[in-house]
């Protein structure tokens, strides 16, 4: 908690308005300067240094989202709170992501005003203390993400270092396996927080009973099996982040107590009514597309505005193909600690394999994919023959129907030998090895197919 002097601005058409904002500001020892347009605001914004702003969206002449555009464009650590007196999540979620800090809707009582600008106020102290440290970062830590060259990853990485420098909630949405948790992880060290803990919810693998009990905890005998008081994650994270992994799987009871949690930084034990204050950076992920499921009334809208306040869509790999070298370099490299080999190269036919599959398990795959064969390869490098035992061929589009023809069963087997084959270089008892049949049998596929 700040209750150190800052100075403050107030922008407001309204007299009474700033002069009652100004009253009780003033008697928390603050500095308040106050401007009756936007444009008095700004000329007042260049001229001197304010801690934090209180804007009122309906101005006379520069309206209010132009001056937050302009506030947030010329400083951006210093936090605006928007006054609004027609309050809907629409247009507090659309001022939110224009930058603004939080929203306090008209009528509003000294406390909450009192509230909100010392939440401001030290939200500005650690964005300032994060931007501080960030070249620290920069210079002991590479990226922990392999990310590669595509231009889709390089984008969102920029919005990844800058979002890490805020407490912002982060909603990060992609197919299984893209590395929704590692990115994650990756903002909650790039942040301020990141020497507290990370705390990690898989929401699709708690018992529906016992959710509300792992999340906030519960006390002694508030239920059955509950012999002694337990803290729940938000607890257990306070000070850094929390992490709601595939958050759509939630019931609706639940999520309505989640939204009070992100609301007032605070949680009510299971069998308690005392309420504890939390501190915790949120970030949430899932595989499915959140605005979906608020049409078909799966998920509460406000608490997925909630969460959305950065969202954060991550690829699949069949998109950004660009990457896979990149990736692949890692991954060797990676396993070959992990198995105590030496593996110095792809084969080529093996290498065009890997850029041509499609990869429907996304970076979990190939990184599995990559584990295996670094440990089941006999020598310095990784051919062809070690994909195939798990399914990825030179060239699986053999199996599919050009032009709609499908081939005969004669036909894709014929073309299947001939690459197990060839990725063998021509040793027929593995190629029968690995094809599951017996050297005889192969002997005459090969006579019959003519592939001596």
């Amino acid at each position: 908690m700040t209750n150190e002097p800052a100075s403050i601005l107030i922008i407001d058409d309204e007299e009474a308005i700033r002069d009652s904002c100004c009253m009780v500001l003033q008697k928390q020892g603050h500095d308040v300067r106050t401007a009756a347009d936007g444009v008095q605001g700004l000329k007042l914004l260049e001229k001197e240094l304010f801690h934090a702003v209180l804007l009122d969206l309906k101005l006379p002449g520069l309206e209010g989202r132009e001056v937050l555009t302009r506030i947030k464009k010329d400083s951006p650590e210093t936090p605006v709170i928007v006054i609004t007196g027609f309050a809907t999540i629409e247009s507090a979620v659309d001022t939110i992501k224009r930058g603004a800090f939080d929203y306090l809707a008209k009528p509003f009582s000294p406390e909450e005003l009192r509230v909100i600008v010392r939440k401001a106020l030290e939200s500005r102290k650690l964005y300032t203390r994060s931007i501080a440290l960030q070249e620290e970062i920069d210079q002991k830590a590479q990226i922990g993400m392999v990310v590669g060259r595509s231009a889709s990853m390089v984008k969102l990485m920029d919005i990844v270092r800058r979002v890490s420098a805020t407490d912002s909630t982060v909603l990060i949405t992609g197919e299984s396996g893209t590395g929704k948790e590692l990115l994650a992880t990756q903002i909650h060290n790039y942040s301020f927080r990141r020497n507290a803990p990370f705390v990690v919810v898989d929401c699709g693998a708690l018992v529906e009973t016992l959710f509300e009990s792992e999340l906030f905890g519960h006390v002694k005998g508030s239920f059955t099996g509950a012999h002694e008081t337990k803290h729940g994650r938000f607890e257990v994270a306070d000070g850094g982040t929390i992490f709601l992994d595939e958050i759509s799987n939630i019931s609706l009871n639940i999520q309505a107590k989640l939204l009070r949690a992100i609301q007032e930084r605070e949680i009510t034990r299971v069998g308690s009514t005392k309420p504890n204050k939390v501190d915790v950076r949120i970030i949430a992920a899932t595989n499915e597309i959140l605005a979906e499921c608020v049409q078909s009334g799966k998920f509460r809208e406000d608490l997925f505005y909630r969460l959305s306040v950065v969202p954060i869509h991550l690829p699949p790999l069949r998109e950004r193909s660009e990457d896979i070298p990149d990736l692949l370099e890692h991954f060797i490299l990676k396993n070959n600690q992990k198995a105590r080999k030496n593996i110095q190269e792809i084969s080529p036919d093996a290498r065009k394999a890997l850029l041509e599959y499609a990869w429907p398990g996304n970076i979990r795959e190939l990184e599995n994919t990559i584990e295996r064969a670094v440990v089941l390869s006999e020598d310095d490098r990784i051919d062809l023959s070690d994909l195939l035992y798990h399914g990825i061929g030179s060239n699986l589009s053999f199996l599919q129907p050009p032009g709609g023809q499908f081939k005969s069963l004669a036909e894709v087997e014929q073309e299947y030998i001939r690459i197990v084959l060839q990725a063998n270089h021509g040793n027929r008892s593995r190629t029968a090895k690995i094809l599951g049949i017996d050297r005889k049998t192969l002997l005459a596929k090969i006579k019959k197919y003519h592939l001596a």
